[in-house]
């Protein structure tokens, strides 16, 4: 359902659970959903979205809080179902507005969390949970069950109020064989379903794909063959997070007798953090620091990095553009190993071409088994309907065909479609008795950081970024005399990114037509300044838009003498 065709929703009614998800619904990233109940709010996720080509000079987007931001005292607890950026990333922003909320989370993501926070110097109440456990928080029953995904310790959430049961699955996938052996609780999931689940909000990021994911074990012969053949150095780039694929190539490292040096400062960060709790385990000796790696064979030597999305700025990229202390050549081995987010193919992309134009070879999901989705794909999903047996299914975390294609498998194992909730960001549904509806539509938008700017860049904002990217930019500068109503100097014309030699063609024809309307207004007794610079707007943009077919920013200014 889209918001268009929906109101705003009316007062919360006493007894009624409202959950309002404000980012990862037609998008994957910025996850966050509010639950309320008799004035208090549950705050789930709290993620980054990263940007994509057309959203020039932005660093992050974040969940737009503003449905919430005159509410905070009454939010009683953030509730993170596992470390992923696209789960936590904001949770520093949103803790600007109130430092003291309580945050509950398993042992790895609130030290992920921790870390991030102690950057932004805010010191937050976080709150250890482990699987099984339940926790009362205001009116919120919550309980805590094992789920397993491309991070150690992640976890879905069942949360229980008087209104009824949701549960909340978080990332996940049902991998038999996970390297930490700690499987998704489906023992839990049965139980929960048995006592009844009224909405299950679930995984949809895979829900396109046939059958089950392999499994992380299965992707081992083909980095041991990776390694085999590995001539010089290998170099592996894989999110900041993902403990366990890391944990994979530090194992092919000892096994293949090389050492491992951690390059760029999240990678070096999260590996330290999860080593320290116990879930990296590194023996002795294997691991060396990147500036000791100079002093070591080529083909005893592994660099694990940050980059596999193509981040202009992450270690790979910058190795690839040649601008980093460590360069690669044709006996250097490259692994991406990481699936890709929608809308980074063109950045990774680049990069793959940078590396093999260098010399290196590369490695990655498209020619090689070097990565498994941390996601359910359709055939677990259906596992996980039949084991919960929900009253309604609200499919989260996914694009808008990633939710469809959700409630497709939902639909494939018997569930009413009547009882499939698929919403925009915004959309909030009430749950009352066991039975939900769609309640409403609350405004959200996107939040963009540039820098240390918050929120100040808008749509418009990016629309001119991509004119001047995509067209250039022409400034006309002219001088008048108000009083004798007289073009005094100029117009003179100027160009960035437009091309010179473009414009020089017909510059002389241009200047005498703005002089002519600047001349014509002024005759007519338009003594404005602002009303002047739109007419040379105007006619430049006509102009260069018959001449060249381009449509580049105009900025005309007019000086009083």
């Amino acid at each position: 359902m889209h918001h268009e065709d929906i109101p705003e929703p009316a007062a919360l009614e006493p007894g009624t659970l409202r959950i309002l998800p404000i980012g990862g619904l037609g998008e994957i990233g910025r996850n966050m959903a509010v639950f309320e109940f008799d004035g208090s709010l549950l705050i789930v996720d709290c993620g980054v979205l990263f940007p994509e080509e057309s959203q020039p000079g932005v660093d992050l987007i974040l969940p737009d809080f503003s449905p919430i931001a005159d509410r905070l005292e009454d939010v009683v607890a953030i509730v993170l179902t596992h470390g992923h950026e696209d789960h936590i990333g904001a949770v520093p922003y949103l803790l600007r507005m109130r430092p003291d909320i309580p945050i509950f989370g398993s042992t790895l993501t609130l030290a992920f969390i921790r870390a991030k926070l102690t950057e932004h110097r805010i010191s937050p109440e976080l709150r250890e949970v482990s699987d099984r456990e339940k926790v009362e928080i205001g009116p919120f029953g919550l309980e805590f069950l094992a789920v397993t995904h491309s991070i150690p310790d992640a976890m879905a959430v069942a949360i229980t109020t008087p209104a009824g049961r949701v549960l909340h699955t978080g990332d996940f996938k049902v991998d038999q064989l996970p390297l930490d052996s700690r499987v998704t609780d489906l023992n839990g999931f049965a139980r929960l379903g048995d006592e009844g689940v009224d909405i299950l909000m679930i995984d949809s990021t895979n829900a396109e794909v046939p059958g089950f994911i392999p499994s992380e074990r299965d992707i081992m012969p083909v980095l041991d063959n990776v390694f085999a053949k590995a001539q010089g150095r290998v170099i592996v780039a894989s999110f900041a997070s993902h403990v366990h694929r890391i944990q994979q190539i530090i194992d092919m490292a000892v096994e293949h007798k090389r050492k491992i040096a951690f390059v760029g400062r999240s990678m070096v960060r999260n590996m330290h953090i999860a080593r320290d709790l116990g879930f990296l385990r590194i023996p002795e000796g294997t691991l060396v620091s990147a500036d000791d790696l100079a002093n070591l064979p080529d083909d005893k030597a592994v660099l694990i990095c940050t980059g596999s999305q193509g981040e202009p700025m992450a270690v790979l990229s910058r190795i690839a553009n040649r601008d980093h202390a460590i360069s690669v050549g044709p006996s250097d081995t490259v692994v991406l190993a990481s699936s890709l987010i929608p809308g980074n193919e063109n950045a990774v992309n680049r990069v793959i071409n940078g590396l093999t134009r260098l010399g290196a070879t590369v490695v990655h999901k498209g020619n090689a088994l070097v990565h498994v989705s941390g996601h359910a794909s359709a055939g677990e999903l259906r596992f996980v309907y039949n084991l919960v047996k929900p009253r309604y299914v609200l499919p989260v975390h996914g694009e808008w065909r990633h939710l469809v294609a959700n409630a497709k498998v939902a639909e494939s194992v018997g569930i009413d479609s009547r009882k499939i909730l698929l919403i925009d960001d915004g959309v909030s549904v009430d749950l009352t008795d066991h039975r939900a509806v769609v309640a409403g539509y609350t405004p959200v938008g996107f939040v963009y950081v540039d820098g240390s700017s918050i929120g100040d860049i808008t749509e418009a904002s990016l629309k001119d970024r991509r004119v001047l990217g995509e067209e250039g930019f022409i400034s006309i500068v002219a001088v008048v005399d108000i009083v004798a109503g007289k073009v005094v100097a100029g117009p003179e014309i100027h160009e960035r990114g437009f091309g010179e030699e473009v414009l020089a063609d017909g510059v002389d024809e241009v200047t005498a037509k703005v002089r002519e309307a600047l001349e014509q207004a002024l005759a007519d007794g338009i003594e404005d300044a602002h009303d002047l610079q739109q007419r040379m707007r105007r006619v430049v943009g006509r102009w260069v838009n018959a001449t060249h077919r381009r449509r580049p920013m105009i900025v005309p200014v007019v000086v009083e003498a």
